[in-house]
């Protein structure tokens, strides 16, 4: 403070730096995380080094009188020591057994199934149940969809008028199914025998008897096997079937856990003319993954990943969510998934709601906890979404977006053809952590983090094997 020559007072204010501006945020985030990450190993580090100083200080004076303080207070060690054997038993006997991923495989469909978009349109119009407002919606979502001209629909939908019925469903189910699982099986040397756990997921198509059953008996899998099928849960019920494997594994000793995720087109598609039951046409298309699991310490050395997480998120008691995707029939009778006009805000909010994300609260930076993210590629709107409300760039969507142009919307499985994506660009480093992140009825959010063992290469016969170089294409707005 000073004043001036008529005695007025002048106060000297310092502003203090804007350290917004002045520090880049960036990095001190990087710099919190690396302070977590690795807390444990920094406040280990200084008491091991004093612990190291002082035994190299102590002579043998230090060390009789050491020896003598053990020799008087032998119970006292006896019962430290019985504790802490003790302690170490229960800890290692009840902290969660490792959940290793072998290998999985993806189901390519044989290219006289591809559907280019002019024959979509064609076929559908020579169909005679679709009026020319309904041809031009459709025309209109395919241009959108983010799907390019090689994806594949069941035989069925290749015939004039379509043949959709029970025995072509199963047949379709048979290919996907048994062919992902031929592959698997093939590249893992697992004998179908071995497998204690089966956990099928299918949302549309349950026959009776089921599509777990049809694998055991195709494969002959063993009397005693504990088999599962999850039916009506959408695109996200590949993740819920991983949580159950996972949670069976860790009841059951020394298994193998094989998981079959995929959907059925056949009897699903829809002959009507209502709008928001058309765009599952355009969409979903043929696909499928098999998975396999094993909690068997010695298959860490050839498995590819170490399941991290998995957490399931339902939003099922909001109605709009619940019927956000919703089986149903039309007026006229005919039956279809009708997809709301609030799906994509449905679908955002998950991410809105968890995060908060209507208000200007902080927003974790999830690329620094995940090296690659694997979005359900339910539709190009669906992945712009989350793209925006994770703050992802376009190279942590590339998988997504290729997946989507390359083999649609393939339901549950579209996230392993994603993992095989970053896989066959050789991107995937031992140590990185990947989220899959799943959308489904219900309406549900599922995701799971899974960490690699090692440099991961593709798999033989990966579904991008001879199509990986085209990638990544441009996709036009």
């Amino acid at each position: 403070m000073s004043s001036d020559s008529n005695g007025v007072q002048i106060h000297n204010t310092r502003r203090l730096p804007d350290f917004l501006q002045s520090v880049n945020l960036k990095y001190v985030k990087l710099g919190y995380h690396y302070l977590i990450t690795y807390l444990f190993t920094l406040t280990l580090i200084p008491i091991m080094v004093l612990i190291t100083i002082h035994v190299t200080q102590m002579n043998l004076d230090d060390v009789h009188a050491l020896w003598l303080q053990l020799k008087y207070n032998l119970v006292s060690i006896l019962v430290c020591c019985v504790i802490l054997v003790s302690g170490s038993v229960i800890f290692f006997m009840t902290r969660p057994r490792p959940i290793y991923l072998i290998d999985f495989s993806c189901y390519r469909p044989p290219s006289r199934l591809a559907v280019q978009s002019h024959q979509f349109m064609e076929h559908s119009r020579l169909t005679g149940y679709f009026d020319e407002s309904s041809l031009e919606f459709q025309r209109k979502i395919l241009e959108r969809s983010g799907l390019g001209e090689e994806t594949y629909v069941p035989d069925a939908m290749h015939h004039l008028p379509p043949t959709p019925s029970m025995a072509a469903a199963r047949e379709e189910a048979e290919q996907v199914m048994y062919g992902a699982l031929d592959n698997l099986f093939a590249n893992t040397n697992v004998k179908p025998k071995d497998i204690g756990i089966l956990v099928v997921n299918c949302s549309l198509f349950n026959p009776t008897p089921s599509l777990s059953a049809m694998i055991v008996n195709k494969y002959k899998l063993r009397g005693n096997i504990r088999s599962y099928n999850l039916g009506g849960m959408g695109c996200s019920a590949g993740v819920i079937a991983i949580d159950l494997a996972k949670d069976l594994l860790q009841v059951h000793r020394k298994t193998y856990a094989v998981v079959v995720s995929t959907e059925n087109i056949t009897q699903n598609w829809y002959f009507g003319n209502k709008k928001s039951m058309l765009i599952p046409n355009c969409l979903f298309r043929v696909g499928g993954a098999a998975i396999l699991l094993s909690n068997i310490a010695s298959d860490r050395r050839r498995s590819k990943y170490e399941l991290f997480r998995a957490v399931r998120t339902h939003k099922g008691a909001d109605d709009k969510a619940f019927e956000c995707v919703y089986q149903e029939q039309d007026d006229a009778g005919k039956t279809g998934v009708s997809l709301s006009k609030d799906l994509m805000a449905i679908a955002g909010l998950i991410t809105k709601k968890l995060f908060n994300a209507y208000k200007k609260t902080y927003i974790p930076d999830f690329k620094l906890a995940f090296d690659h993210f694997c979005i359900h590629a339910g539709g190009r709107a669906v992945i712009d979404e989350l793209e925006k409300n994770l703050e992802l760039e376009p190279k942590h969507v590339e998988a997504s977006r290729m997946t989507l142009h390359r083999f649609g919307n393939t339901s549950s499985s579209s996230i392993w053809y994603e993992l095989a994506y970053i896989e066959a660009k050789g991107k995937m480093k031992k140590g990185n952590r990947v989220w899959q992140i799943a959308f489904g009825s219900g309406f549900k959010c599922n995701s799971a983090v899974w960490k690699a063992l090692r440099n991961v290469k593709p798999s033989p016969n990966s579904p991008w094997e001879d199509c990986i170089m085209n990638y990544p294409v441009m996709i036009h707005a």
